[in-house]
């Protein structure tokens, strides 16, 4: 019981009221089977399962069940092996199962106590999203957290852009997202609710050069997470966004030759992450201990802009 706390109705102790509610719930956290009674003898509701949990637990993503697009490498790898690493069973996929199956046979080989499997899917093809969703609820036995990271993008001036080329970039960025969303909700509420991680890119908040179809697409993906987040609270999902920045990805490396190797974590000033570093907002959202954190755009690009007289 809470130091000075008899068992009786809190009406006949008068040092019930002296108790600050912080000090009360940290007792709470620390003493959870004593702390449960206590909360009924003030009269207040009781904790919900994840507030209850030790300040650790709510971190953990043991025994989730995660389908990660786009999971061949970069980003979308860093987070299925960072699920994995925390126990979570992940659904990795790609359009290419010969790109995405090493992921999944890495992940099994190492040490980490989640399970991986990997799968073939274009997020842009509806069916084929519906069977990947199906086969991770056969797989798992459900799905708990959904990460929309499949994307695509080249840069050309607005008036180089072809239709085709416009309709390829927003259908895998945007479309993809809702395609992917749409046909997993059902599994996600079918639990205790779920989580979904969307990626969007700093393009899409503030526009980047040569990337007109890639930002809007971007922006696009921001814009139906605070939205969704709205429409779909009542289920218990919470969605929520990651804008990153410059990050080196094998992508990048291979185009602008700059290598994940020779970045400092350490050190606050720089513009440029690691996808581990995406990886680990990723965790957190898909964590209970986010749990008052929804329809929110997260953005991850380093040290801001600051421009110190505006050129008038």
């Amino acid at each position: 019981m809470v130091p000075g706390f008899s068992g009786r109705s809190h009406h006949h102790r008068k040092d019930t009221k002296h108790l600050s509610l912080f000090w009360l719930f940290n007792y709470i956290q620390r003493n959870p089977a004593e702390g449960a009674q206590d909360v009924a003898l003030l009269g207040m509701p009781e904790m919900s399962e994840a507030m209850s949990k030790p300040h650790t637990e709510r971190f953990s993503l043991k025994g989730q069940r995660a389908i990660i697009t786009g999971a061949s490498s970069g980003i979308g790898r860093a987070i299925a092996e960072e699920f994995a690493a925390d126990g979570a069973d992940v659904v990795v996929c790609s359009r290419e199962q010969d790109n995405v199956g090493p992921v999944a046979d890495e992940i099994n080989d190492s040490d980490r106590p989640g399970e991986a499997v990997a799968i073939e899917c274009d997020v842009t093809d509806r069916e084929a999203v519906e069977a990947l969703v199906e086969a991770t609820v056969d797989e798992f036995g459900g799905l708990d957290v959904l990460v929309n990271n499949a994307g695509a993008s080249f840069m050309a001036g607005f008036d180089d852009i072809s239709e085709n080329g416009w309709k390829t970039i927003v259908d895998i960025n945007l479309h993809g997202t809702y395609h992917c969303t749409q046909a997993a909700g059902d599994a996600l509420a079918d639990g205790d609710g779920g989580a979904v991680i969307n990626l969007s890119s700093v393009a899409g908040e503030q526009g980047a050069p040569y990337m007109s179809h890639y930002g809007a697409a971007k922006a696009g993906v921001s814009n139906l997470t605070s939205t969704l987040s709205a429409e779909w609270a009542d289920r218990d999902i919470r969605i929520n966004c990651i804008a990153p920045g410059f990050v080196a990805t094998p992508g990048v490396e291979s185009q602008m030759g700059v290598s994940a190797d020779n970045i400092d974590r350490e050190a606050v000033e720089r513009r440029i992450g690691l996808s581990e570093e995406i990886a680990d907002i990723a965790r957190f959202l898909a964590s209970p201990a986010s749990s008052y954190i929804v329809g929110q755009t997260i953005t991850a690009a380093g040290v801001p802009r600051l421009e110190e007289t505006p050129d008038i």
